[in-house]
């Protein structure tokens, strides 16, 4: 029984097309969480950092499906930039531009 439910699974997945099956990877990476960084920066300069930050999404337009030149998420606004939430330091809604904004985003692991 458990070989027919893998095998059917497979045959649905395999039917989806790429944006479905990356919707489907991102719903489970949610679900288990992750501890996303990231870092906005001015030439050399970090001028930016967010922290806990659970998915780096690409907006789409209202009127089709084409992706806008920037991408938004959640994140702890890191004020002091030692890399932890202190107090006084909350979750804030951001957006970056594709175009103009150099920037670096990774997960933070724990140790």
């Amino acid at each position: 029984m458990k070989l027919v439910i893998s095998m059917l699974a497979v045959l649905v997945l395999s039917a989806c097309t790429q944006e479905t099956q990356n919707k489907i990877g991102r719903a489970v990476q949610n679900w288990t969480g992750t501890n996303g960084v990231l870092e906005v920066y001015a030439g050399d300069k970090l001028v930016k950092r967010f922290l806990e930050i659970d998915k780096l999404s690409t907006a789409v337009s209202t009127q089709g499906d084409s992706a806008r030149p920037y991408r938004f998420g959640y994140g702890v606004d890191d004020l002091n930039f030692n890399g932890k939430k202190d107090l006084g330091e909350r979750k804030v809604y951001f957006e970056i531009s594709d175009y103009s904004t150099s920037y670096v985003f990774y997960e933070q692991t724990k140790q």
